[in-house]
């Protein structure tokens, strides 16, 4: 068996995102109005092809997998993503104190999903923020950064959208949301992780200075129908 952490994806949809999956025992998909993440149960011809079925006609669907099964019959890979996932022990405590923190909720998910197309930090739906655990940081009553969870299985969840608006980046914001996210999971019990393109150094070097350490690489092709 793989461990969870090996294809996220899959594992999340069958514990923590239960609630918002769509599909088959052979394949499926997270709500599309909430992400654009699907999974096969495994290799089989069968399962490829009840993935196949939940490519949307006119959209994306990403897989997130130490080693993905060949695209299905139909489906043509547009690109891939090579990423290293990270997991923390022990949160290295800031050097500095915090901005003010506050959650963010329904009522806020129309700024986060303007900072997430204006920052670009992932795979961001209309209605993302309604995975939870969202905290942000405004100025003047404008939401300027933000950071909140999204795969859950047991034992342990993702940090992800972590962002800034541009004219706020260099100020450490990005880390101090991360760290408030990855202390609020260590203190369910759970193991905080997150994924990050393996070509961003910096960043990788962000993480690695708040106790992360990269567990494996992992890649993240993202499929679309191919024309008929």
């Amino acid at each position: 068996m793989s461990h969870l952490l090996d294809r996220p994806i899959w594992f999340a949809l069958t514990s923590g995102w239960t609630h918002l999956a769509e599909g088959s025992p052979a394949a499926l998909r997270i709500d599309r109005a909430v992400g654009l993440f699907g999974a096969a149960a495994d290799d089989s011809p069968e399962s490829l092809a009840a993935l196949a079925d939940l490519v949307p006609e006119d959209g994306e669907l990403w897989l997130v997998e130490r080693q993905p099964a060949p695209a299905p019959l139909g489906t043509r890979v547009v690109r891939e993503g090579l990423a290293v996932q990270m997991v923390l022990d022990t949160l290295v405590a800031a050097d500095r104190a915090p901005p003010v923190i506050a959650p963010l909720g329904e009522a806020d998910g129309d700024e986060m999903f303007a900072l997430a197309m204006r920052t670009e930090p992932g795979p961001y739906a209309r209605h993302s923020h309604r995975l939870g655990g969202f905290v942000g940081v405004r100025v003047d009553g404008q939401l300027i950064a933000m950071a909140g969870e999204r795969m859950r299985m047991p034992g342990y969840a993702e940090i992800s959208a972590v962002c800034t608006a541009p004219d706020w980046r260099g100020r450490g914001l990005a880390g101090h949301l991360t760290r408030h996210v990855a202390h609020a999971i260590l203190a369910r019990g759970e193991t905080p992780f997150l994924h990050c393109y393996a070509s961003n150094l910096r960043t990788v070097a962000l993480y690695e200075a708040m106790g992360f350490r990269i567990r494996t690489e992992i890649r993240a092709p993202i499929l679309v129908r191919d024309a008929p």
